[in-house]
């Protein structure tokens, strides 16, 4: 599967928030956020592993009991079932793989 970069497509996750998923596989999906100054990510934990990097901007982000104001070239990795959550200090863009694949993040024509 291949992308190509789109200035469209992107979903309303929360209020400041958006997403895109951008290519998946078998065991892992990758999505792209643009995330507005200002919003907040309410703490929440899934079952998948999520991988991220920060492209631009800045974050506060709340993994369990740690906390990092990351910026550009950051990274983290949030284990299955972790609490996690943010709160955007700049405009942001993220990118961020999950294993196995969301199927809540899965284009509407292949999630149902």
């Amino acid at each position: 599967m291949f992308y190509k970069r789109r200035d469209d497509g992107y979903k309303l996750a929360l209020e400041g928030i958006r997403q895109k998923t951008l290519v998946y596989g078998k065991e892992a999906l990758l999505t792209e956020f643009r995330l507005s100054e200002g919003s907040h990510l309410p703490r929440h934990s899934h079952p998948q592993e999520q991988t991220g990097y920060l492209v631009s901007g800045r974050i506060l982000l709340f993994i369990g009991d740690e906390e990092l104001e990351a910026g550009p070239g950051d990274s983290w990795c949030i284990p299955g079932d972790v609490e996690h959550g943010a709160r955007i200090l700049e405009d942001s863009v993220a990118v961020e793989i999950f294993s196995p694949v969301r199927t809540d993040y899965l284009p509407e024509t292949e999630s149902g």
